[in-house]
């Protein structure tokens, strides 16, 4: 009973104990990803046994000190080293750690990808174990020195063994998983066995090592690594926050500009003709960029707003019923559009939308124009509708266009499919409208009713459209900036953009011109 009432003994066990743990931790490690290679019905297994293995061979240790003692013995002694039998051990077990902890790191630097799963080779269960064999002898003999070296009572180095291995065994089920689930840490991990192992070769020639200089590399690495793991999870947490199909866009945008790079690296180490490689790189260039602003349309489009698609009201072309059917029938002839919003004195009191060619045909033949257009009613759709359901409407119209309007009834501008490709592919100007852009040297010459997705795609940046902004068009973007109509001569800086206000009037901006900042 007097050993169990003995502080000192205590003390001795939880030292002890908590010495094994710390020991054992780079064998659970090296186990862990030993076991990765197996099979998954395998691998708890392997680990098991891997451990009661480790038990087995320190209590082996612990019942053969006598035999330790002598592994100090001298066997090969020369002008340049010598070496006893645990020198030998050592320098076996290092080398050992050395090659399987590079050939691992190899593969996982290499990474290739599995073409499948199912066809996966795994490695054979008692290649493993004999693996984790000769680890278990090399680690254990470190251990059980450490434990002769603190404590005298072979009964406490017994039971803190034990404990030890039982504390590694009931969480190394957590570690294993958590180890072969984050890359970084196997990286890590194999780097400590790199360190380990040279530590040990080193160690077999008398060049002693501090095991203290060892634990505080690891455990400043270790922090590292956890600074790391909470980083990438806050970010992953901060991702999950924001639209699946906005994380999707980015991603597949940023596939093809690194593929566009790509391709312009094979296609500048190529040696062709100087004229023919230059003609070649304009045409893939081109090519490349239409393809991108249309995919990126594509994929921005459930973000945009319906106000940034339509025609706005000021450039919407609408026939009046109460003009005179001479001057009607001019204007049908002379505005180069097939579809015409008929209305009663005013757009807000629109009958229906009627083709021209339909609505001449009419006239000719003397039919009350009111009536006619009353047959085809139009579709109205509110300013708040998500793109994406624009598309059924659109089908549903067979070919028509869709009236827009806000909150109380006011109508906004319409749309036409043209519309909806123009937001996706650009610009497709009709025969009575110039350009919405216009480029010249170093500078863009813009209107004000351009559209922000569109500008923003063309001028290459990301600072012109903020999740929490309301307006479509460049002239909303300006005004908010400035915090009222700006005037012309005024400019107004986005980094890295210069917008110089060309034309203006006390109610809209027409006319803009854009410089970039000088790289």
């Amino acid at each position: 009973m007097e050993f169990f009432f003995n502080p000192s003994n205590w003390a001795g066990l939880l030292t002890l104990v908590i010495l094994e743990v710390v020991l054992g931790i780079d064998n659970l490690v090296f186990i862990a990803i030993l076991s990765d290679k197996l099979p998954s019905s395998q691998r708890d297994k392997a680990r098991i046994v891997g451990l009661c293995l480790t038990l087995l061979m320190r209590l082996i240790l612990l019942s053969l000190i006598s035999w330790l003692v002598t592994l100090r013995t001298t066997l090969i002694t020369n002008q340049y080293f010598t070496l006893s039998g645990r020198d030998l051990i050592l320098l076996f077990g290092g080398f050992f750690l050395l090659f399987k902890a590079t050939i691992e790191l190899h593969e996982r630097l290499e990474n290739h990808p599995e073409e499948n799963k199912h066809d996966k080779h795994y490695a054979n269960f008692w290649i493993v174990v004999i693996q984790i064999v000769i680890l278990d002898a090399i680690f254990s003999l470190d251990a059980v020195i450490t434990a002769v070296g603190i404590v005298n009572n072979i009964f406490i180095m017994m039971t803190a063994i034990i404990i030890a291995i039982g504390i590694m065994l009931l969480t190394s089920k957590k570690l294993t998983k958590f180890v072969n689930l984050h890359q970084t840490v196997v990286v890590l991990c194999l780097s400590f066995l790199l360190m380990i192992g040279f530590s040990l070769v080193l160690e077999a020639f008398r060049f002693h090592v501090p095991k203290g200089y060892l634990y505080v590399a690891i455990g400043f690495s270790i922090l590292i690594e956890l600074f790391n793991q909470i980083a990438r999870r806050n970010f992953i947490r901060h991702q999950s926050i924001r639209p699946m199909r906005q994380r999707v866009a980015e991603a597949i945008l940023r596939l093809m500009i690194k593929e566009q790079k790509n391709n312009n690296n094979i296609s500048n180490n190529k040696n062709y003709n100087k004229k023919t490689s230059h003609k070649s790189s304009f045409d893939t260039e081109s090519f490349k960029d239409e393809e991108k602003y249309m995919i990126n349309g594509v994929l921005t489009l459930a973000a945009r707003s319906i106000r940034s698609i339509m025609t706005p009201r000021r450039e919407i072309s609408w026939v009046n019923i109460n003009q005179d059917t001479r001057e009607m029938r001019l204007q049908l002839l002379d505005t180069p559009h097939s579809l015409f919003p008929v209305c009663k004195n005013e757009l807000d009191e629109i009958i229906g939308i009627v083709r021209a060619k339909e609505l001449l045909v009419a006239i000719d033949n003397n039919l009350d124009v009111e009536t006619f257009a009353s047959k085809t009613p139009p579709i109205i759709i509110p300013d708040t509708l998500d793109p994406i359901n624009l598309l059924g409407v659109l089908r549903r119209s067979k070919g028509s266009l869709v009236i827009v309007t806000n909150e109380f009834g006011v109508i906004q501008g319409l749309i036409t499919p043209l519309d909806l490709l123009e937001a996706i592919a650009g610009e497709f100007p009709d025969a009575d409208e110039t350009p919405e852009v216009i480029v010249e040297n170093n500078s863009w010459l813009v209107k004000g009713g351009t559209d922000l997705h569109s500008l923003q795609q063309l001028l290459d940046t990301k600072q012109l459209i903020q999740k929490k902004d309301t307006y479509a068009s460049l002239a909303g973007l300006l005004i908010a900036q400035k915090g009222q109509l700006p005037l012309p001569g005024d400019t107004i800086y986005i980094a890295p953009l210069h917008f110089h206000i060309i034309e203006a009037t006390q109610y809209r901006i027409n006319l803009v011109r854009i410089t970039k900042d000088k790289q």
